[in-house]
């Protein structure tokens, strides 16, 4: 056999084989919970609502976490114990570099100008010491900030609501409030024969009929190949990303999946099993090959042959 009938073959099986069974799913379900434990102020959303990544799902009440949140903030910003602490520093350096003067004209004795220097370097560690002070009350008013953040559920990404498990009113502790699921794109999973593997890779076209009457077939993407097969079954999964603009499918459909068909690859396949494609004029000539070659093994003194059969 050639080698550009067996790629053809090869590239052609999975059409071949007809329309294989699929599922759609959402490219990505979550159960949205609360870090915190607390009793939910409001919810906000209702069961198929479509909502976009970062709106608010629910608020649990956050009275203590917003007040904790103001004080943190009015003591962040106030800087009055920085501000004075720069005064004294100046104000101290400002009298050592005067009695350093002093003391090189011999108005004043070392031992005050020692003090001086002292003072001066009490005056810098107290500056040290409010600039500290001031980025330890910035990391309280972050952490505050942090805590009452996790008060507010907000959607991961642009999705629907599947499910609501909560109302207001209601205390949450570990349970999910909400299940959020994205479905543009949906994906497509399938599982083929590993009599099939190599013949779809990522980037192949497939044509996906969902199982849902006045629904027509889409178009899809493989995006996904297993590369281990499962030896149990024989089998291995493909996975697909199907567009989904304004949510027109919903997710949860069987559907009936056709691959595109690949090109065959340039040139003679790689590997000791590939031949050299036969020539067209070749191929017609082999009846007559044959009995010519039959007729010079029934000349007198060579071994007598049957004749061929055409």
């Amino acid at each position: 056999m050639c080698a550009g009938v067996s790629l053809v073959a090869a590239s052609g099986s999975a059409s071949a084989a007809g329309p294989l069974g699929c599922l759609i799913e959402p490219e990505q379900v979550a159960e949205l919970g609360s870090p915190a434990i607390g009793v939910i102020k409001s919810m906000l959303v209702e069961r198929g609502d479509r909502v976009r990544k970062g709106q608010v799902i629910a608020i649990l009440q956050d009275e203590v976490e917003r007040a904790s949140f103001d004080v943190a903030q009015s003591r962040s910003q106030a800087d009055a114990e920085v501000r004075a602490a720069l005064a004294a520093a100046e104000l101290a350096h400002q009298r050592r570099d005067r009695a350093k003067d002093l003391h090189a004209k011999g108005f004043i004795a070392g031992q005050a100008l020692d003090q001086t220097i002292a003072e001066t370097r009490v005056a810098e560690e107290k500056l040290l010491q409010a600039r500290e002070q001031k980025r330890s009350l910035e990391k309280e008013l972050a952490l505050a900030r942090v805590r009452l953040s996790e008060r507010t559920i907000r959607s991961p990404f642009d999705g629907v609501i599947v499910e609501r498990y909560f109302s207001a009113g209601e205390r949450v502790e570990e349970k999910p409030m909400v299940r959020v699921a994205r479905v543009d794109p949906l994906r497509v999973e399938v599982i083929m024969p590993s009599s099939l593997y190599g013949t779809v890779k990522a980037g192949t076209g497939a044509r996906v009929t969902p199982d849902l009457p006045g629904v027509a077939p889409v178009t899809a993407t493989v995006s996904l190949v297993d590369k281990v097969l499962d030896p149990a079954s024989g089998t291995f999964r493909v996975r697909m990303a199907l567009p989904n603009a304004n949510a027109r499918i919903p997710a949860g459909l069987r559907c009936r999946v056709e691959f595109a068909a690949a090109e065959p690859a340039a040139g003679p396949a790689a590997g000791p099993a590939a031949v050299r494609p036969v020539d067209a004029a070749v191929a017609r000539a082999a009846p007559q090959q044959l009995k010519m070659d039959w007729r010079l093994m029934n000349e007198p003194g060579a071994v007598k042959a049957s004749p061929p059969k055409m």
